[in-house]
């Protein structure tokens, strides 16, 4: 199953628009990252790993959790991080490319994240655990 999950994923990096998780895939669940071999899991509420790719939610911008500037950062980071998590888990979603760019400075795949046409990033906005990106990080402090 997890050998399927690599193969769709790196077809959806390299697709325009590309469904994660075929019916072969449905006991595939993210979980947070925790450590080397990164396959399906969630890095924090913008960034997942999927089948060996670092994978950027290129239409938001979620609070750090790796480096946050201040409590209030790391709080929201870490419900942001496990809202994404129950998103994804929730059922398959589409990898979109982001318009005019593949790659972010740090060498991450940027894609939005829909399911039925609605952006999961959406949702986190919605919910007050991201914003929509505009361009440039705003601080969370």
């Amino acid at each position: 199953m997890i050998s399927g999950l690599a193969s769709a994923a790196a077809l959806a990096v390299n697709a325009p628009t590309m469904t994660l998780a075929a019916p072969h895939m449905t006991s595939v669940k993210f979980e947070k990252c925790t450590g080397g071999h990164r396959t399906a899991c969630v890095i924090d509420g913008d960034t997942l790993w999927i089948g060996g790719t670092k994978i950027r939610i290129a239409d938001i911008d979620a609070p750090e959790i790796s480096e946050p500037k201040c409590a209030s950062e790391l709080a929201l980071g870490n419900r942001a991080t496990e809202r994404l998590i129950e998103l994804l888990n929730q059922g398959p979603f589409e990898l979109q490319a982001w318009p005019g760019r593949d790659k972010d400075r740090y060498g991450r795949t940027l894609r939005s994240l829909t399911r039925h046409g609605h952006s999961l990033g959406d949702i986190l906005v919605s919910e007050g655990l991201a914003r929509t990106w505009a361009g440039r990080r705003e601080p969370w402090c």
